[in-house]
Order: structure tokens, then C-alpha cells, then sequence
């Protein structure tokens, strides 16, 4: 039996339709034009430039070297289950805010899709002077602290074709330095945690360690961010210890979903 028709909502919003007709285009058909997009949609060069400029700026979109657009960090982290999210976010809160309450810095929680790194969830501390909520931002997954603990689970292969030189063919700066990059990831494996020193965010210190799914696959990072001022080394067993507490929590919570 055919579905019937949708019917369109009362107070449709053109704008959003139209956005998101975009994103759709940009995620299932490939790179496409100002003019491509206003050919398409039906309306001026300077409507759906400006469709297209919002959506680079929530990461839907990108544009690159050549004024074309190509599909953003949100969109190539469409792969990553919705549910496998939701499930790590329902695991992941109570244990973030535990780890808020132990150590007086704000908590999150990345996966990573590809080259980039989310953050899916995230709980602030209280003090005046904190890093703020991250919660849908995306990043490099090269210059997280979650990114890198999740990279560091790839073989030489996986990391190889994730930063071959034709997926930066738009923005060749962008792609970091392949033998530097092993030779960090390496050391992270064998420490078994992560600390990044103003890499994504001048003035910002994170230290992150690994939450392991079903068959001991790395799912996601869970780590601590704060200011640089209050980043003591000394301090850096303890924080890692109980960063490594809450990841066990968490992946004690997500044990009979997986089972």
C-alpha cells in the first residue's frame, strides 16, 4: 500500500525548508554551487548564499578553495548512530556531573565521524572562571582531547586514508602533519590518556581518557576542561584517575544495552 502524500504544515517557514533541502542536498549528491542551489530552490543568487553561509556557520556546510560547498563536520557525523548518542549521552551525565563535583571542572563528553570530533555532552562547573558548555560544537578531531584518544584506536591503514591528501584538496593548511600525528598517537596509547595544552583553545587545558563499547571498542572520550591557570601537572594522576572511574561507570551503564 502507498504511503500518501505529506502534507505540507500550516505555517510552513520557507527559510527552513529551504536550508534544509540544502543540507539534504549537500549530504546525499555531493559538492554544489551558489547558483546550483538557487537553481534548484527557486530563488536569487543572493538568497541562497546567504542559505548557504548559515549553514557553514553550524557546520553544516563547508566551502572550499574553488567558492564550492561540500557537506560540514554535522553532516559527515550523520554516520555516528542518533541512538548510539543518545545511549552514550543517557550513560554518560551522571557520571559527568560526578566528575564536575570531585574535581571542580567542566565535563564532556566526544565521539568522533572521520576527521572531526562532537562533543554530545557536556556539564559546567561552577566556578566563575570556567571553561563553558561545549555541547554540539565541532572540532578537528586532531586538536580534542577525545579526538585524539579516539584516533589513537585506528591502525596505520585507518589513519592513513582518514588524512589523505584528497580529502583536504579544499583546504590543504587543514591537514596536519601525518608523522608527527603517529608518532603522538602512539605515546597516547601507551599512557592510555590524553592532555591537550591550548590546541583547540588557547588558555584551555583538557585531559581526557577512553570509554570502551561493546567488544572493547573505543565509542567516545570523556574528559575534563579548565583554564590553563588552574592546570597543575602535579595533579595530573588524580584527575586521570578519576577520569578513568567515570568512563568505567559509564561503560558499566551501557554493558546490557550492548549485551
Amino acid at each position: 500500500m502507498e504511503k500518501p502524500l505529506k502534507t505540507p504544515p500550516v505555517y510552513a517557514i520557507a527559510s527552513v525548508d529551504h536550508a534544509l533541502r540544502i543540507a539534504s542536498m549537500l549530504q546525499l549528491e555531493g559538492a554544489l554551487t551558489v547558483a546550483d542551489a538557487a537553481e534548484r530552490l527557486g530563488v536569487a543568487r543572493s538568497t541562497a548564499h546567504r542559505l548557504l553561509q548559515m549553514l557553514v556557520y553550524r557546520d553544516f556546510a563547508a566551502q572550499g578553495e574553488d567558492r564550492s560547498y561540500h557537506s560540514g563536520p554535522v553532516l559527515q557525523l550523520a554516520a555516528h548512530s542518533g541512538s548510539e548518542t543518545s545511549r552514550l549521552r543517557t550513560a554518560a551525565l551522571p557520571h559527568l556531573q560526578r566528575l564536575v563535583d570531585a574535581i571542580g571542572e567542566s565535563a564532556n563528553l566526544t565521539v568522533r565521524a572521520g576527521t572531526t570530533a562532537r562533543f554530545v555532552a557536556s556539564v559546567e562547573c561552577s566556578q566563575a572562571l570556567r571553561v563553558g558548555n561545549r555541547e554540539g560544537m565541532v572540532f578537528p578531531a586532531h586538536r580534542t582531547t577525545a579526538g585524539l584518544l579516539l584516533l589513537a584506536e585506528l591502525s596505520a591503514d585507518e589513519l592513513t586514508e582518514a588524512y589523505a591528501a584528497a580529502t583536504y584538496a579544499y583546504e590543504p593548511e587543514a591537514r596536519p602533519d601525518l608523522r608527527r600525528l603517529r608518532a603522538e598517537l602512539t605515546r597516547i596509547r601507551r599512557a592510555g590518556f590524553a592532555v591537550n595544552n591550548g590546541r583547540s583553545e588557547r588558555g584551555v587545558v583538557a585531559v581526557g581518557v577512553p570509554v570502551r563499547g561493546a567488544g572493547q571498542r573505543v565509542v567516545a572520550g570523556v574528559s575534563l576542561s579548565m583554564p590553563s591557570v588552574r592546570y597543575d601537572r602535579n595533579h595530573l594522576p588524580g584527575v586521570v584517575a578519576a577520569l578513568q572511574k567515570a568512563a568505567a561507570g559509564i561503560e558499566q551503564d551501557l554493558t546490557p544495552l550492548d549485551g
